[in-house]
């Protein structure tokens, strides 16, 4: 069996998607996930003129070898750019080795380790009021676990906030968004939405927060403090993490979990937060990490110290992506959560697929491969528009982390 071709889709149902389409002589193909938000043309350009040629020709069932080609071959190591290309071959090779064996992919990662995966939904309002209400719409709906966030009074915009709340999709217009921010009041307001939902709900549903690399150690390691009598399932990303050291300081001062890693491309990028223990959970992605089989490596890693998995899965992940992860999710021994934003009707148009949702728990499916699939003459109907995710500056107008 050999490689015959490989083509890049770009589509835009609502969002902008890359997808990589490789095919075999055997007609057998596999797709795979290759977005990366507000720089999807760079990967496109990646893979189209640099990866693509170096693929025609070889056997797909030789995953590993082909990553390691992809990986060491290219000298230029790591970055976002080089490992969302590699993801991209990756988990279509994986789809077609799947389907080549007529089993769902999560067999040939090693079989189940659970019958459902737990996910969470991403609950947000302009106010304390709206975004209560909000996670008792997905209490009703059935999920055991919910992310919060609030609009922080005097500021015109908070990160996680949406009007649309179902589908929420930061990368708003051709030109960068401006933002403005407050830490003082950001930590101010934030242990107060805390603080009503659990005296509304109780501690029966795990409620999770997304900080977004905004703050110094000193100021998580506060928040941390402060929000845990609330018993978070995780506080996300609260500071930038090229220096992972950083987490000690916050590790020194708060029992509140901790979850980073949905910016991270190697496991070089969590190495030492996950060996020295200062997270609770590694939030790397199959799109973002290199694919399933490097995502495996990092797992492993995390697993003998710990750490769980809570991989990343806001709308600009396409269903590709969310179907791989949930056949990695099912079969992965320490697994914690995955994130779940849905996608819009649009898109799941675009993109067919088996995954389910069902009180709570999302299931992979039982078909061969990863189970999705791309509407090829659909995905023409909607072309690429340019869209950037926000810049965000402090109130005094320096320039700050978005």
């Amino acid at each position: 069996m050999k490689i015959i071709d490989a083509k890049v889709i770009v589509t835009c149902p609502g969002r902008n998607f890359v997808t990589l389409k490789v095919v075999t002589d055997e007609g057998v193909y596999g797709i795979g996930d290759a977005t990366l938000n507000g720089r999807e043309m760079a990967v496109v350009s990646y893979l189209e003129d640099h990866i693509v040629p170096c693929l025609i020709g070889r056997d797909p069932q030789q995953v590993e070898d082909i990553w390691q080609y992809l990986y060491r071959g290219a000298y230029w190591r790591r970055g976002p750019v080089t490992m969302t290309a590699i993801a991209a071959v990756d988990v279509a090779l994986w789809d077609i080795k799947a389907k080549i064996a007529n089993q769902p992919l999560y067999q040939l990662l090693g079989g189940k380790s659970r019958d459902g995966v737990m996910v969470y939904g991403h609950a947000n309002g302009g106010d304390i009021a709206e975004t209560v209400d909000e996670v008792g719409r997905y209490i009703d709906m059935g999920y055991k676990a919910i992310r919060a966030q609030t609009g922080v009074p005097g500021l015109p915009s908070t990160y996680g906030v949406a009007s649309e709340k179902m589908y929420y999709e930061p990368a708003d217009a051709e030109l960068p968004t401006e933002n403005v921010w407050s830490t003082e009041k950001y930590l101010n307001h934030v242990p107060k939405l805390f603080q009503t939902l659990r005296d509304k709900y109780g501690f029966d549903h795990h409620l999770l927060h997304d900080s977004h690399h905004r703050l110094t150690p000193i100021e998580a390691a506060r928040l941390g403090k402060d929000l845990e009598p609330f018993r978070l399932f995780w506080l996300e990303d609260t500071v930038t993490a090229e220096n992972q050291e950083s987490f000690r300081l916050i590790r020194q001062h708060t029992t509140t979990p901790l979850a980073v890693g949905e910016v991270f491309s190697s496991i070089f990028d969590c190495q030492q937060l996950i060996t020295e223990q200062l997270i609770d959970y590694i939030r790397a992605t199959v799109v973002h990490a290199g694919g399933i089989t490097h995502l495996r490596r990092i797992a492993n890693l995390a697993d003998l110290y710990h750490v769980r998995t809570g991989c990343h899965g806001a709308t600009d992940l396409s269903p590709v992506c969310m179907g791989a992860a949930l056949h990695f999710d099912t079969w992965v021994p320490n697994f914690g959560i995955q994130e779940y934003m849905r996608h819009t009707p649009e898109t799941d148009a675009v993109f067919p697929h088996v995954y389910t949702f069902d009180d709570g728990y999302l299931y992979p499916g039982e078909v061969p491969g990863h189970g999705v699939d791309i509407d090829e003459a659909l995905a023409a109907k909607y072309p690429y528009k340019p869209a950037y995710l926000p810049v965000n500056r402090l109130q005094d107008g320096t320039m700050f982390n978005w």
